[in-house]
């Protein structure tokens, strides 16, 4: 999973055309800590999707740009253009995110 430095490598992927799950977490946040163990094994079972961690207090004005006040969740994008997300203040299980995942 990519994890982004700065904000320049950040946004380089927003135009990406390949379908980019951004997932903004928090290590203070006891539901991202959760779902830390099963990150790998969901990015591997969803490789049409290249995915971005992003973590929410470094990247906080494009957390509010783009309405994610709740964390974890995802926010699904291709070509610049929003496709899906999962944004909600609740915990998110692997077989939630990949049936998510498997909508889009």
């Amino acid at each position: 999973m990519l994890q982004p430095k700065t904000l320049e490598e950040l946004t380089s992927y927003l135009a990406s055309e390949q379908k980019t799950v951004f997932l903004f977490t928090a290590d203070w946040c006891p539901d991202c800590q959760v779902l830390y163990p099963s990150l790998p094994e969901i990015e591997a079972e969803n490789t049409a999707f290249r995915f971005v961690q992003v973590d929410r207090d470094c990247y906080l004005d494009l957390a509010r740009e783009w309405d994610v006040f709740g964390i974890p969740s995802l926010v699904v994008r291709q070509n610049g253009q929003e496709l899906a997300r999962l944004v909600n203040k609740q915990r998110k299980s692997k077989a939630e995110i990949n049936q998510f995942l498997a909508e889009i």
